[in-house]
């Protein structure tokens, strides 16, 4: 009776979804994992593609939006609405999207790519009941209507994405991945003062992906040409081994990366994987003048001697060298080197603060299935402790950061205990 059973729920499944529909959502299940969907579309602890997600914005708390095909979510959305929606940045109710939702970027997927993800959202997808939270804006900047001018003026006609004639297939197969549904310049392109994107495209000027300004208290680092604070260094076997695993042989993922990697990268095709770095590795650099980095040897050979007069030094000593070595070259996809590390060397130390005040994680992958912790410092480390040891890794081994002050510190700690997103690092303040 069981197997009458199975036989039958299989029957009516084959019935009800042809097998090209059924390659079809496969197809938009990868395209939906390219654009990391999930990652802003679920609330922690939340069901996949429900919403509820908090957006922190410099105007206020945006929250993501249900978009499973519920009544609540993209139920009574027709391929119309969706394209709409995605595309154009419009809601079925006429109102324009915050551009949170990086519609500027996914106005270049192709009409056929948009059919297969609505597909998958309509049919592979599990219906959540959950409706949609408002947005903690205050008024008028809560008002739509801004956001309709707004669109009219900054963002980009939808249109398919045409590569350039004669161009590297490889080359134009991860620019429309990059700058079409993996939507990077919404995190990695700094923005104007009425919060567009300087550039849309590598075609646009070299603003295009050279980093941007501190967003809950990270710094989306530059993916240009740079040597110094970009990815000049960074070989292409380098950079897929980075997408696919969070780690390479020099660096590590970190904050806001990591759900990218976890959610999005690591589930790429190889091919497309050598077509975002192929095509990242095309992007020249923002300062002509950049040089490799040339290691320096005097601040190992002086820690190795048992010097730590140096400012910062003794604060490295005793909580960062068991990791990443007196010498800054940390441990092979382990522990990050910190000696021509890029992140290291950016003109705004945030990210470098910040992950010493919280710590972090080096999430697993399915090809890198080791989880590596560094422990949060807020509890043990001073404002000035944290702003020599900083700056010492700034200016060492050859690095050209410059040095911060102990005030940067205590603004992003007050930051950081004021968010939601650091309640882990509240805790261990408090207990301490």
């Amino acid at each position: 009776m069981k197997a009458l059973v199975i036989a039958s729920l299989a029957l009516f499944s084959s019935c009800s979804v042809s097998a090209a529909e059924t390659d079809l959502i496969k197809q938009g299940e990868y395209l939906a994992r390219a654009g990391d969907c999930v990652a802003c579309h679920t609330a922690k602890g939340g069901k996949p593609f429900a919403g509820g997600l908090p957006m922190e914005t410099p105007i206020g708390v945006i929250y993501s939006t249900n978009i499973t095909p519920d009544k609540t979510g993209l139920g009574d959305y027709s391929f119309e609405d969706f394209d709409k929606a995605v595309r154009h940045g419009v809601v079925k109710n006429g109102s324009t999207l915050y551009p949170a939702m990086p519609y500027p970027s996914y106005a270049r997927v192709s009409e056929s790519d948009m059919q297969a993800l609505y597909a998958y959202f309509m049919k592979g997808v599990e219906p959540v009941a959950q409706e949609n939270r408002d947005s903690d804006i205050p008024w008028p900047l809560s008002m739509r209507w801004p956001l309709t001018a707004w669109r009219w003026m900054f963002a980009p006609g939808v249109s398919d994405y045409q590569p350039q004639a004669g161009a590297d297939p490889v080359i134009s197969r991860g620019a429309y991945l990059v700058e079409g549904l993996g939507h990077c310049g919404a995190c990695h392109t700094p923005r104007a003062l009425t919060m567009q994107e300087k550039a849309l495209s590598a075609s646009e000027g070299r603003a295009f992906l050279s980093g941007s300004a501190p967003l809950e208290g990270w710094i989306a680092k530059s993916l240009r040409g740079d040597h110094k604070d970009g990815l000049g260094s960074w070989s292409e076997e380098q950079l897929v081994q980075f997408l696919k695993t969070g780690r390479s042989d020099r660096s590590a993922v970190f904050g806001g990366m990591s759900d990218v990697v976890v959610h999005s990268m690591q589930y790429m095709s190889p091919g497309d994987l050598s077509a975002i770095a192929r095509y990242l590795k095309s992007l020249p650099a923002v300062d002509p003048k950049d040089q490799p980095h040339l290691y320096d040897r005097q601040v190992a050979d002086a820690l190795w001697k048992g010097d730590d007069s140096k400012p910062g030094a003794s604060v490295y000593i005793d909580n960062c060298a068991a990791c990443h070595r007196t010498d800054g070259q940390g441990y092979t996809r382990v522990f990050p080197a910190l000696a021509g590390n890029p992140v290291v060397q950016t003109a705004d130390a945030t990210s470098l603060i910040n992950i010493v005040l919280s710590g972090g994680t080096l999430p697993a992958t399915h090809t890198a299935p080791s989880t590596f912790t560094m422990p949060a410092f807020a509890w043990r480390l001073s404002d000035q402790e944290v702003a020599d040891v900083v700056s010492f890794i700034r200016g060492s081994w050859g690095n050209k950061g410059t040095p911060v002050k102990a005030g940067e510190v205590a603004d992003l700690r007050k930051s950081d205990r004021q968010t939601t997103s650091n309640d882990d690092l509240g805790q261990i303040t408090r207990k301490h």
